[in-house]
């Protein structure tokens, strides 16, 4: 079926906004939605895209990739979706224990040996992808501001730290962690960490606009300014004062202090400078670094769910074991509820709203991008912004077109 254009300039809030893209005709209340949020939200570029029994049936994008104004965002615009990059790395991971390749209830000193250390030896490669390996942040003074840039001296960092208490009990946002722990795996089984075992297993066969570092030149010149909203509780961590080490397990188990430690081994510049860094482009951190379109997101969840151009990831078994729920937890670091499944959140209506369906899996970034899919409706959907927002869920602009999707398919 042709889809049916968009393309229109809408004055809004003070300025000009052109939008543009491609949609099912019984999809345009999704576009509506779309121009809905540049009219009455802080929108400044974004797009969407939707995914249905590997068609693509809503690909839209527009506004502007510079703060100045002076770049339009267009087709090909890509920007930092923050964890986002979680979920898929979640996905890319499952596919490893699909292929038998990883058994999530071995330890992982079993694939890692000298993750051991410092009484770690129990830890199972299950506890990395639900969060409760109660490593979440790194408390040792080895690594310094900016050694989040250096995977190697991370990883060894990794492998002396001490768990905070009982390892597989009390759930916490492994923030930055879960994507070194779960690369060094990958990287043990396959000689491959997550970046590159993407570009050849995933995004490369789907043809999706989506990196998780190693972006080259030509990839980086599509790359839209983001904007980090400071206000965010994790952002704003980063510059507050760092509290004395807790001594016993319970000490640890406090939000505040957790977010204090998370962001010891950043660069001390302005988040903006960060992120707007080729160096931030080139570097894995697989669990917040990735950067790519909605079009590609939406297809990597269509192809989780089903299949997308005769690629599917995950065999029908893996995908249920993938979003069986491991626990429903507050966990400690946001204190936030999250129904945690193997790599992916589910549907957690007040942290991450992923629609009516409580098997929907996937995972938001700070700022409001988000990725997921629906394994029941076999869509993928994604949705991504530049200007990011500080609410502590996935934000009113992505509720808005996620509402409108399933306006339409029920």
């Amino acid at each position: 079926m042709a889809l049916a254009q968009l393309d229109e300039v809408i004055e809004a809030r003070g300025g000009t906004y052109r939008l543009r893209g491609r949609y099912r005709d019984d999809f345009r209340p999704v576009a509506d939605a779309f121009i809905e949020n540049f009219r009455v939200e802080e929108e400044l570029g974004a797009a969407t895209s939707l995914v249905i029994d590997g068609e693509t049936v809503v690909d839209l994008w527009g506004g502007w990739a510079r703060a100045d104004r002076s770049q339009e965002w267009d087709e090909h615009s890509t920007v930092c979706m923050m964890s986002v990059a979680k979920g898929v790395t979640g996905i890319a991971f499952n596919m490893l224990v699909d292929r038998g390749l990883v058994d999530i209830d071995k330890p992982v000193a079993h694939y890692w040996p000298e993750f051991a250390q410092a009484g770690k030896q129990d830890i199972l490669v299950r506890w990395l992808l639900d969060h409760r390996a109660a490593i979440p942040v790194l408390t040792t003074d080895i690594m310094q501001p900016g050694g989040f840039f250096d995977y190697a001296a991370y990883i060894r960092a990794l492998e002396v730290q001490e768990p905070l208490w009982q390892p597989g009990t009390r759930a916490a946002y492994h923030v930055h962690n879960q994507g070194f722990l779960l690369g060094e795996v990958m990287r043990r089984v396959t000689g491959k960490t997550v970046g590159p075992f993407l570009r050849e297993n995933v995004t490369g066969p789907l043809g999706a606009e989506y990196y998780i570092g190693g972006m080259d030149a030509e990839e980086q010149s599509h790359v839209a300014e983001v904007l980090p909203n400071t206000g965010a509780r994790l952002f704003a961590a980063k510059d507050q004062a760092v509290p004395d080490r807790p001594t016993t397990p319970e000490g640890w188990q406090d939000g505040a202090t957790l977010r204090s430690f998370a962001f010891l081994q950043n660069p001390s510049e302005p988040w903006h400078t960060t992120m707007n860094s080729p160096r931030w482009r080139e570097v894995e951190i697989a669990s917040g670094s990735g950067h790519g379109n909605p079009r590609g997101v939406a297809r990597i969840y269509g192809a989780a769910v089903g299949e997308v151009d005769g690629v599917s990831l995950l065999s029908k078994a893996a995908l249920e074991a993938m979003i069986t729920e491991q626990h429903n937890q507050i966990e400690l670091l946001q204190d936030r509820p999250y129904h945690q499944a193997l790599g992916v959140l589910l549907n957690t209506a007040e942290a991450v709203h992923m629609g009516p369906n409580p098997r929907s899996f996937g995972h938001h970034g700070l700022g409001g991008s988000i990725g997921f899919g629906d394994p029941d409706a076999k869509l993928g959907f994604s949705y991504c912004c530049n200007q990011m927002h500080a609410v502590g869920d996935n934000g009113p602009r992505a509720r808005r077109l996620i509402d409108a999707v399933y306006g339409v398919v029920g």
